[in-house]
């Protein structure tokens, strides 16, 4: 990353922290910079789940490694990374329509981990996130052999957990990510 980007991107998550508190009480903005400024590989992957629509925001400290929890805390699933199936199986199974992505590929080339169903119970706690859209989830090796994976979204104020085929892909479907810093 630029100087500049770098200095745009720690301003932008700065200004989201102080906006939302409430997902992260008793953390000090000062020694997130620190660990932030200190990973710069870990910046680059921030940096990309912001220009591909996440918003990513800390949610928690592990007390234990020390590390910094970040969440896509977008409204909506990332615009950025909508339209694209599961994983890279389901893609080249995909014998014509191929989306132009899969979700884990597209996680692992940014640097973060698609978050599971735990974690995204844990993040609509903060928040009401994905009333329009849904977002696929880790899925367990048993459902993904069988040809399944899983997504969740928030209707009825609930959190819902579905499958789908892991070819399928949807416009108003992306994923959400986490990464630890």
């Amino acid at each position: 990353m630029k100087v500049k980007e770098h200095e745009e991107l720690l301003k932008t998550l700065k200004a989201r922290f102080e906006k939302n508190m409430n997902r992260h009480k008793g953390l000090e903005w000062s020694k997130v910079q620190a660990k932030l400024e200190a990973n710069p590989k870990k910046l680059r992957s921030l940096n990309e789940m912001e220009t591909t629509g996440g918003e990513p925001d800390v949610v928690g400290h592990d007390k234990k490694s020390g590390e910094y929890i970040f969440y896509d805390c977008s409204a909506e699933s990332p615009k950025g990374r909508r339209s694209v199936c599961y994983d890279r199986e389901a893609l080249e199974a995909r014998k014509e329509h191929k989306p132009k992505d899969s979700a884990i590929n597209m996680a692992a080339a940014m640097g973060i981990e698609l978050l599971t169903e735990e974690q995204y119970r844990e993040l609509q706690k903060l928040g009401n996130f994905d009333l329009k859209t849904s977002s696929w989830v880790k899925t367990p090796p048993e459902i993904r052999k069988l040809g399944g994976a899983l997504f969740c979204d928030r209707r009825y104020d609930h959190v819902f957990l579905y499958h789908n085929g892991a070819d399928s892909y949807y416009g108003a479907r992306a994923f959400r990510g986490s990464l630890r810093v």
